[in-house]
């Protein structure tokens, strides 16, 4: 689904932020991306949905080289993966479920296609009922099961998380990779990104880790 062949990224001085990474993403697969704040976790996600370009290298994503793509091509790639951000994004100015319906509306769903699915989706992630719950009064808990649920209410077939679980507890942390696994087991693709080693390494799936821009493989990862 995701292969990347001696992919490197380089800021606008020249400074390398990805160095020389080969790496593949089978469909179906759940792995974590792990590596301390600053190794260029965000980066490589970025990469992966084309929100930026590499300096060097290959990256096929959905067997489609992306190199000569033009921007139409981009784009409906891009609508194949759902993403979690960091920060969320999420619009408090609307309500639950106004937030989890804005990818169904900009494709121009049905609203009654919209109200089908911010529900199910919403009582799936554990908030039945609150789709018209103001966001901003969410807790982060919840803000974040919000996120995922937007995230995936087009059915995508790749989900990348970058630290879903942010600056949670340990207990809203693993409801978070539960749900994830919930969603990997109806054939989505997972990757999750998390600078918690540690934490990844309580979960039996594979990991890749990143080191100052440099893939190093599982074994090192766990070492450290």
């Amino acid at each position: 689904m995701v292969r990347l062949e001696h992919i490197a990224k380089r800021d606008d001085t020249g400074a390398p932020i990805i160095s020389d990474v080969s790496l593949t993403l089978e469909a179906g697969g759940f792995c974590f991306l792990t590596g301390v704040s600053g190794a260029g976790k965000t980066m490589l996600l970025r990469l992966i949905t084309l929100a930026e370009r590499p300096t060097h290298g290959t990256l096929t994503l959905f067997e489609t080289d992306t190199a000569t793509l033009d921007r139409d091509a981009r784009a409906a790639l891009r609508r194949r993966i759902g993403m979690v951000f960091q920060d969320l994004r999420l619009i408090d100015s609307l309500s639950a479920g106004d937030n989890v319906a804005l990818p169904l509306r900009i494709a121009g769903a049905s609203e009654p296609e919209v109200r089908d699915n911010v529900a199910e989706l919403l009582a799936w992630v554990g908030l039945a009922g609150r789709a018209d719950t103001p966001t901003a009064t969410l807790s982060g808990g919840e803000r974040r099961r919000v996120a995922i649920a937007r995230a995936i209410v087009r059915r995508p077939e790749l989900l990348i998380a970058d630290e879903p679980a942010g600056s949670g507890s340990d207990e809203t942390a693993h409801l978070m990779v539960r749900i994830f696994e919930q969603i990997n087991r109806l054939g989505t693709t997972v990757l999750i990104a998390t600078d918690d080693i540690a934490f990844a390494g309580r979960f039996a799936h594979p990991r890749f880790h990143l080191d100052r821009g440099v893939l190093l493989d599982a074994g090192a990862a766990a070492a450290q």
